[in-house]
């Protein structure tokens, strides 16, 4: 899968290191609850650090990660390691049963308890400095998981042109579909025939109600953009389709009209955050 040296499909190397954040604040425009329990998709997840968010504190059941470049995908896994290594204890909460048995332990996980937590160095996902994980290592990550729809062992990641081949875990639909800062690079590679793949792709791995995220890059971006790669620029040259057309589109392939979640970032990651609902 595609590595070099100039990152034509959007995949820099160090891109959380241009947008660091304990929390992701486009993750913060969502309702609360709104990854809950639900099965996630987050294509050109990069390093996997909204993936890793996503399945660590958003009580998710299952997020899989999927990036074309296969160096991203290795620092993914072991950005889910370094997530787990700085992940507070869990509290133990000692229940008393009504038979007179042994008390049963109960365990809360970290997402629950973040709720209540006003302050992000609070954040029981972000406990241990990372200091720690720099001078002695990342912590193992059990073999066996007591609730395999728990972080660490709810996220997976795939290498993958996902807009063209699909991974294994498509056989089942989705809840929800993520695509952050991807849709200029695809429009950009695959042209218009390849981002209406994309958009038809989406809407067919999704459950009925499910839910496509996403965040555009506007029009005028893409003219640093495609000076990146000769292909990028002939591309470029044939592209009718506008992100300003995308919300028509999306409805004319069977979404419902875009809830606008207003936008975030600073200069120029500053951009919107959509969704659509499968009709």
């Amino acid at each position: 899968m595609p590595s070099t040296t100039v990152p034509i499909h959007g995949n820099y190397h160090g891109y959380y290191s241009k947008r660091p954040s304990i929390r992701d604040p486009r993750i913060a425009l969502l309702p609360d609850g709104f990854f809950a329990s639900k099965r996630v998709l987050d294509i050109g997840c990069n390093e996997g650090w909204v993936t890793c968010e996503i399945a660590q504190s958003w009580d998710a059941h299952q997020v899989i990660g999927v990036d074309i470049d296969d160096i991203l995908i290795r620092s993914a896994w072991k950005r889910r390691r370094t997530a787990w290594s700085l992940q507070a204890p869990e509290e133990a909460k000692t229940q008393e049963p009504s038979d007179g048995s042994d008390a049963t332990v109960i365990s809360e996980p970290p997402s629950k308890r973040m709720r209540s937590l006003p302050e992000a160095e609070d954040d029981p996902s972000n406990y241990f400095p990372a200091s720690c994980e720099h001078s002695y290592g990342p912590l193992p990550i059990p073999s066996h998981a007591r609730e395999k729809h728990r972080f660490p062992h709810n996220i997976t990641f795939r290498t993958a042109d996902w807009v063209h081949n699909e991974i294994p875990e498509d056989k089942s639909p989705y809840d929800i579909v993520l695509a952050f800062s991807i849709s200029k690079w695809i429009h950009l590679n695959s042209g218009d025939e390849g981002l209406m793949r994309f958009f038809n792709r989406v809407h067919s791995s999704l459950k009925p109600g499910g839910a496509f995220i996403l965040e555009p890059q506007a029009w005028d971006t893409y003219a640093k953009a495609r000076r990146m790669d000769e292909s990028l620029k002939e591309n470029a040259k044939n592209l009718k389709l506008r992100p300003d057309d995308f919300a028509a589109t999306l409805q004319n392939i069977g979404f419902g009209p875009p809830q606008h979640l207003g936008a975030t970032g600073e200069g120029g990651f500053h951009r919107p955050v959509d969704i659509y609902i499968k009709t």
